[in-house]
């Protein structure tokens, strides 16, 4: 039998080293689905439930691997469904490669069932390179562009196959006006500053006397050389979200999350620096970097697009993060005066005893705080920790700590809800030997979560280890919103938007042949990781949670202060709300009283 187009492509995706594929089957891609079966196995299919779910795991698999992620989609809805989980990664910058399919090229423009305009539909998330394949003769550079740009810039490309050409015999591009022949290859390249500007940003860190560093999600892999710059420098670091993982915790002057999510140790970082040093990082929030002026800036990034939009650095270097900074270290002199270093170090210190007061204060009827409290010294080493959106990443960023080898990430730019089992799903996939836990929100494990279990369910049996988990915190409430709503707005809780059905999430698990574990006492949360981690299938923990516990930011504003207040008067809980506020403030205030006396 003649190579049809579709056996082509996947040979080409092959060539390209891609070995797994996330998506779900439909009319408009049967020809590239014939192919990929006639494959042989040299590319898996991943099965998902939901087109955007099989994107968010495309987006996972680059985030887990530093590979190209490559979800499939029928035409019509299929390719509609992917845009959510494509604009994460876009957001974040992952390489992804989106399929999709189309219908046939003369009912193009008919007006003809499932076709819409994908070009112009995937114009914006897939915008460095979005085409639509036409002749046979043109799909290879075609594909070669796509992957080549989506490696090479680390961007959203997307191929759409109308269903008639994938069936079609292929053929070579011709040696003729009007074609033209491509190739398979990319290696990354070495980008370094030149040596003036990495003279310009060594003079402003070694005048600096407190040095703060922010890395983000481009210094993952530059964990040595931040700890080197940092040391040489005497620098506290504190970590944007999909930067978690950058650096370990037990490090003393590692001040863990910053921003609304973060601790108060990054805060005060922030605040009195006179010397800020950005690496890999585009956390959006500027209130919670120095204030203009504070102090000099130096900031690192591979994008020239994300240099000084946080904050108005006085040297930007466009760069990969550790290579930058190797070269930038014989630079840098060693700062003598360790004082700032003992002021970070103190103040990370009490940031985690007050962390800790908080998790273990008493709840309604468990506090979410010490479950990822009770969760941060039973991970193991080389875990992979995926959290949703919502509050239960308020206590993935503050209350689990960070080992070397640990690897962790979420929705970032688009902080998508729903993408947690995904992403531990794809974890699975790329590093079946590793221990992966998702933490969930009920609003996120209703919206599209729990239908993955399924997933789960489908695959588990082929991973090298079994030890999957999916936390849920079931707090019958869309969480988040409600204390946004409070503090942010100064409304009180809108039941009709807010309260969600209370779901017996372990008996799902169980019912489907997963495992199920059900705790409602804070005092078998131990006992209960302990028995998820040793488990020999896959397990879903609920966990269920009082909704009241606020979610504290390191620093409270007074118009923060103010619309709580507000809030309180006609809110529905009000008596849990000014009860549990009370313990989380009492808390810290009494810590602090400990360490004056101490």
């Amino acid at each position: 039998m003649s190579q049809t187009v579709g056996d082509y492509f996947w040979e080409r995706l092959k060539s390209w080293g891609v070995t797994r594929v996330f998506g779900y089957p439909g009319d408009g891609i049967n020809g590239l689905l014939g192919a990929l079966q006639r494959c042989n196995g040299d590319i898996e299919f991943v099965q998902a439930r939901h087109e955007e779910m099989a994107a968010f795991m495309a987006s996972a698999h680059a985030k887990f691997t530093g590979e190209l992620g490559v979800c499939l989609a029928t035409s019509g809805p299929g390719a509609s469904h992917l845009l959510t989980g494509l604009y994460d990664a876009r957001m974040d910058h992952m390489p992804v490669l989106a399929i999709v399919g189309q219908q046939a090229r003369t009912a193009v423009g008919a007006h003809y069932q499932q076709e819409l305009d994908l070009e112009a539909l995937y114009k914006d998330v897939a915008g460095t390179f979005v085409k639509q394949a036409s002749a046979p003769g043109q799909v290879r550079h075609m594909v070669d562009r796509a992957v080549r740009m989506a490696i090479g810039e680390r961007r959203v490309t997307a191929l759409i196959f109308p269903n008639d050409l994938q069936e079609a015999t292929y053929e070579e591009p011709p040696r003729a006006h009007g074609a033209v022949k491509s190739g398979v290859g990319y290696t990354r390249p070495r980008v370094v500053p030149f040596d003036a500007d990495l003279q310009r940003a060594a003079e402003v860190l070694n005048a600096g006397e407190k040095v703060g560093i922010l890395v983000g999600a481009g210094a993952l892999h530059a964990t040595d050389e931040v700890i080197q710059v940092a040391e040489t420098l005497g620098a506290g670091v504190a970590k944007a979200l999909l930067g978690k993982a950058a650096l370990p915790d037990d490090l003393p002057w590692v001040t863990g999350s910053i921003g609304l999510l973060g601790t108060e140790a990054s805060h005060e970082l922030m605040m009195n620096c006179d010397t800020l040093l950005m690496i890999g990082s585009g956390f959006p929030y500027s209130e919670f970097l120095p204030e203009e002026g504070q102090a000099r800036g130096v900031q690192i990034d591979l994008e020239p697009g994300m240099l000084s939009v946080r904050y108005p650095m006085e040297v930007n270097l466009v760069g990969d993060s550790a290579e930058t900074l190797r070269a930038l270290l014989p630079l840098l002199q060693r700062k003598e005066d360790r004082s700032w270093r003992k002021t970070v170090e103190e103040s990370v210190a009490k940031s985690w005893d007050t962390l800790e007061d908080r998790a273990m204060e008493p709840a309604d009827p468990v506090n979410p705080q010490r479950i990822f409290w009770e969760l941060s010294p039973r991970l193991p080493d080389n875990v992979i920790l995926t959290s949703d959106s919502g509050s239960c990443a308020n206590w993935f960023a503050r209350d689990l700590k960070m080992r070397r080898g640990m690897m962790a990430s979420l929705s970032g730019g688009l902080a998508s809800m729903g993408a947690a089992v995904p992403y531990a799903i794809a974890a699975k996939f790329a590093h079946p030997e590793r221990p992966v836990i998702a933490m969930v929100g009920d609003g996120a494990m209703q919206m599209n979560n729990m239908a993955e279990l399924i997933t789960v369910a489908k695959y588990w049996k082929q991973w090298t280890s079994p030890r999957w988990i999916c936390m849920v915190l079931n707090n019958e409430d869309l969480n988040q919103v409600t204390w946004e709503q409070r503090v942010m707005e100064g409304d009180p809780k809108f039941e009709a938007t807010q309260i969600i059905p209370n779901v017996p999430y372990h008996r799902f698990a169980e019912m489907i042949g997963l495992r199920g574990i059900y705790v409602d006492d804070p005092d078998r949360l131990g006992s209960a990781w302990d028995e998820a981690l040793a488990s020999p299938m896959p397990v879903v923990l609920e966990v269920k949670t009082d909704p009241e516990v606020p979610p504290m930011p390191p620093h409270i504003t007074f118009k923060q202060m103010r619309n709580y207040a507000s809030s309180i008067i006609a809110d529905p809980n009000r008596g849990s709300m000014i009860a549990n506020t009370a313990r989380q403030v009492l808390g810290s205030v009494l810590s602090d009283d400990r360490d004056d006396k101490d």
